[in-house]
């Protein structure tokens, strides 16, 4: 990776957040990467926080490099495909985060047989905590899709699925932090009813649901045993849990995973 070149076009807070993961693992030399953003004002501060060079405009950034990034919205991408086709080269490795937008679409619209790879970030890879999935398009090869995993494990974790997978992604994991964020605010205001100031309740809500996914994804317990774990014959832990399945507490989340998906599916058509 570090004698490759990479160009990042659309540096919002999503490729921001990739470009600082990259440069944080030494994946890529700063001098390396180039960068282009619509905001001039947006260059500037890329390039003297990072020391990345920026483009004079779309159509230059991609030149040279061996992995472009697209991180523009949905809506921007087929007027920027057009923009820089003729600067891709055979073997460039295209990356794109554009929710909803088909590798097969991206394949036509350049009109060349490039290697993509769509990818699904969240939301905590801004704080390298993201949960990423990842799908090859048709010319995409294996080492396209190992530097691919190596670029978003450098802000979380990734893993590879195909392409029909990518709204049941959106609904699972692009939407559940949101869920999350939901749960947490739940378990603060219980706290806060049971008497805890508000301060003290939120940082043990938070800190004890990342501390139960750190024991889900470092250790080698499934889920239902670690709640084993912690749940004794007629103790606390198990009158919480009786409640949470009263309220349909797993059906609801289940539901609403469901729901995220459908929608993916529907705005995609």
């Amino acid at each position: 990776m570090l004698q490759k070149k990479m160009a990042l076009i659309g540096a919002g807070r999503m490729g921001e957040g990739l470009l600082a993961g990259i440069l944080s693992r030494d994946l890529i030399k700063p001098e390396a990467i180039t960068v282009f953003d619509r905001i001039a004002d947006r260059l500037e501060e890329l390039e003297r926080t990072y020391g990345v060079r920026p483009a004079a405009d779309s159509r230059s950034a991609p030149a040279g490099a061996d992995i472009v990034i697209l991180g523009v919205k949905p809506g921007d991408i087929r007027e920027l495909l057009g923009e820089i086709r003729g600067a891709l080269g055979e073997k460039t490795l295209l990356i794109s985060i554009a929710a909803g937008v088909s590798t097969a679409s991206i394949e036509e619209a350049l009109e060349k047989k490039t290697r993509v790879v769509r990818a699904m970030p969240n939301m905590p890879a801004l704080i390298g905590y993201g949960a990423a999935a990842l799908a090859p398009g048709r010319y995409a090869e294996k080492d396209d899709i190992a530097t691919a995993l190596e670029i978003f494990d450098a802000v979380g974790i990734s893993v590879v699925v195909t392409e029909d997978l990518m709204d049941a992604v959106t609904g699972l994991s692009g939407s559940g932090p949101a869920y999350g964020f939901m749960m947490i605010e739940a378990l603060s205001d219980a706290g806060v009813l049971m008497g805890l100031s508000r301060e003290a309740a939120r940082k043990l809500a938070a800190q004890t649901m990342l501390g139960a996914a750190m024991l889900c994804l470092e250790g080698q317990k499934h889920p239902a045993a670690l709640k084993d774990m912690i749940t004794s014959p007629g103790g606390t832990t198990i009158a919480g849990l009786k409640a949470l399945e009263e309220g349909n507490f797993r059906a609801t989340l289940i539901r609403a995973v469901e729901a995220a998906t459908l929608r993916s599916k529907a705005l995609g058509k």
